[in-house]
């Protein structure tokens, strides 16, 4: 799964990297500890072109009366998302891509939570697969996110049976549905090849943490 991740590129230099159109209320970066329900920045299309925009991280299944009303949806699984009643139309039109440097993910030495933070090999930012989804009830509207995950292979598998799908850049448009229908064959585990893993302090462990020291790897 994916629960928590970092930010820093800069949002005018996300739109640059896609050629996205920047709305004006972007979310804050850098931002170290990436958590549930916030802001976060992601690129979707409107119409024809790229919009970068702010959107919630928990997706908002649209018969929930309120945002609370059932479980908080940051994660949808490729295996079921073309079923799933909470995901399927969303993963069907409303696909997008969600930038970061990289995700937090935790194993366990007894009673013990240890975080590893994963991110590029190549040092590029990590794309994730996301889909997006309007949702308004009694006056109130969001637009919300989930991280689209499948089962994990490799050495990321040693630490999490979930990882998140991560995009190669010839393949944004396909996600996004520029480039045609085909969008399913991209929810795979990305090789060991394109992202290594460090262990860093358990200071992330706490969705209060801030920092660039969270990012820090462990001596």
């Amino acid at each position: 799964m994916c629960g928590r991740f970092a930010v820093t590129l800069p949002p005018d230099a996300v739109a640059q990297l896609f050629r996205a159109m920047p709305a004006n209320d972007l979310a804050d970066v850098p931002n170290f500890n990436v958590c549930p329900t916030v802001p976060v920045n992601v690129v979707r299309l409107s119409g024809d072109d790229r919009q970068l925009i702010a959107i919630r991280w928990g997706f908002v299944p649209h018969w929930y009366k309120k945002l609370n009303d059932g479980p908080l949806l940051i994660n949808a699984r490729a295996e079921t998302i073309a079923e799933k009643p909470a995901f399927r139309a969303a993963a069907r039109d409303r696909r997008c891509l969600i930038p970061m440097d990289g995700f937090y993910e935790w194993d366990r030495a007894g009673d013990r939570k240890l975080p590893w933070f994963i991110h590029r090999r190549d040092g590029a930012p990590m794309v994730m697969a996301g889909i997006w989804q309007d949702w308004e009830r009694d006056g109130e509207r969001v637009t919300a996110c989930a991280i689209v995950t499948t089962e994990a292979e490799g050495r990321m598998a040693e630490v999490h049976n979930r990882i998140p799908v991560i995009l190669e850049e010839q393949d944004w448009g396909l996600w996004l549905g520029e480039d045609g229908k085909g969008a399913a064959r991209l929810m795979t585990a990305a090789s060991d090849t394109v992202y290594a893993m460090y262990r860093v302090g358990t200071e992330v462990n706490s969705n209060r943490a801030t920092g660039p020291g969270l990012v820090e790897p462990l001596a």
